[in-house]
């Protein structure tokens, strides 16, 4: 692994964090306030995104997009990180699932979403089966050409703004060495299509603004032109296209650590007790180094496991504990920078109490920490017959 940046990607670094300063930064304080985006607000970002050229960068150039691999794309993740997420939803990177789309499905998704005219939502999670995936109960059964597709779905990021949205679906059964496992179905529907509606969310301390949303199904009927990939194999095309899904969420978590952190040095430097800079006690001086020290170990963590899967090599593992270690030590930083913030920490005036209420989300989505540690330890017992 080369540890030294290529000056591309010192330009991707340098370019995207001057966009998240600018365009994201300036708005941040509001929407944490009103829980909404504007949508002109919106549509302004994805349009400055598409000036710059970073929309759909995540994708390759035979389809419009930028054609970054895995772990420059990683290195966007951690720009945008340092950013609210209700308004970095808007510097589009469509869901790489959509790299399954063939024949007209190219025209009508893949491509619109890479040029932004169209916005995506990924759906899986239901009210019951979270981490069990297998265990979902919104339904696909099969009627002459076409699927009837019953139940909701839940917990569905920035669905409120989606064109179209990927959902899993289960759709039979079959029998294993373990018993029964249902078959998975993945179809791409359209806002609008009968007998499936957008509704809001719940309120949520983490990522104001960033809405998660409820789906539901009642008899809605997809023609068989609407699955992606084929019937029965959704979870083959959610692990060739969607192992970076936990990586961005590690990358981001290493941004915002990394600006909670160097929003904090100055403080340390200026506010003055007992005679001398708060930063020179042992006490404080000491946080700031395990900080550092924890933030670089993440973010060494998160880079390995991108050039991993840039270079297509095994990568459970080291994704899984990028995720893992990121999520948590972001936890630690938030609150170590609020409380070195003393009472002003907690006030709405700074953007700590912010940082800290937005950590806790991320240890939860995209497989929460025990998932994780399951899949880790999974990897180390498996070779010896664990």
């Amino acid at each position: 692994m080369e540890f030294e940046l290529s000056e591309e990607q010192r330009m991707i670094v340098d370019t995207v964090r001057c966009f998240v300063e600018a365009e994201i930064y300036p708005h941040e304080a509001e929407i944490d306030h009103t829980g909404v985006v504007p949508p002109e607000l919106g549509r302004e970002i994805a349009r400055r995104c598409k000036e710059i050229g970073f929309f759909g960068c995540n994708f390759p150039p035979e389809v419009g997009g930028a054609g970054l691999d895995a772990l420059d794309f990683t290195l966007v993740e951690r720009e945008l990180g340092r950013g609210c997420y209700a308004l970095t939803v808007f510097f589009g990177r469509p869901s790489g699932i959509l790299m399954a789309c063939v024949g007209e499905q190219r025209e009508r998704y893949l491509l619109p979403a890479v040029r932004g005219d169209k916005f995506d939502a990924l759906a899986m999670t239901e009210p019951n089966a979270g981490s069990d995936v297998r265990g979902m109960q919104c339904m696909a059964r099969p009627d002459g050409d076409d699927w009837i597709v019953n139940g909701t779905k839940h917990f569905i990021s920035h669905a409120d703004i989606a064109d179209f949205v990927i959902v899993f679906v289960a759709s039979g059964e079959e029998q294993t060495e373990r018993g029964p496992k249902k078959k998975i179905t993945c179809f791409l529907v359209d806002r609008g299509t009968a007998g499936f509606e957008i509704l809001p969310g719940y309120d949520s301390v983490s990522h104001r603004g960033y809405q998660n949303c409820i789906l539901r199904f009642e008899d809605c009927r997809l023609p068989r032109g609407q699955i992606l990939g084929e019937a029965h194999r959704g979870f083959e095309v959610a692990n060739e296209w969607l192992a970076g899904t936990r990586l961005s969420v590690a990358a981001m978590a290493v941004g915002r650590a990394r600006r909670a952190l160097e929003e904090t040095l100055p403080h340390l430097v200026e506010r003055r007790q007992f005679g001398q800079q708060i930063g020179k006690f042992q006490g404080v001086s000491f946080q700031v180094a395990d900080m550092a020290t924890e933030i670089d170990a993440a973010d060494w963590l998160t880079l390995a496991a991108a050039w991993r899967l840039s270079r297509s090599l095994p990568c459970d593992r080291e994704i899984a504990s990028a995720k893992l270690y990121a999520t948590e030590m972001l936890a630690r930083v938030t609150d170590a920078c609020l409380q070195l913030h003393g009472g002003m920490g907690l006030m709405a005036d700074l953007p700590f109490a912010r940082f800290w209420r937005d950590a806790r989300v991320e240890r939860i989505w995209d497989g929460t920490s025990e998932i994780q540690r399951h899949i880790i330890s999974r990897e180390l017992l498996r070779p010896l017959g664990g």
